[in-house]
């Protein structure tokens, strides 16, 4: 009886933290309320200008656009391309190679 409670509590605090470590899945998360556009939204746009698997994504204040953007490194094989995407309009602000020592 005991190991069953002490199982279901473990389970339980492991559901918990997922839970709580993917509603702050991306940097800048503190950021969101100045964006039109959600993260899955851009992820989207992203994903359309260069199709790979997103390996860093952020919500950062920047120069240009409306100076809020999403940016997305997105790996293909083994070229790395980091993406912007304005998070009120849509629009993509950036699609360049990352260099090989970047993180």
């Amino acid at each position: 009886m005991k190991r069953s409670i002490r199982l279901t509590s473990g389970l339980l605090v492991a559901i918990l933290a997922t839970a709580s470590l993917s509603a702050y899945a991306f940097t800048g998360q503190n950021l969101s309320k100045h964006a039109k556009l959600s993260l899955e939204e851009a992820r989207k746009i992203a994903l359309q200008a260069f199709p790979g698997t997103i390996v860093k994504e952020e919500l950062e204040q920047e120069h240009g656009g409306s100076g809020y953007r999403y940016s997305f490194d997105i790996q293909q094989g083994k070229v790395t391309h980091e993406l912007g995407v304005d998070a009120n309009t849509g629009t993509v602000l950036e699609n360049s190679l990352e260099g090989p020592d970047s993180d």
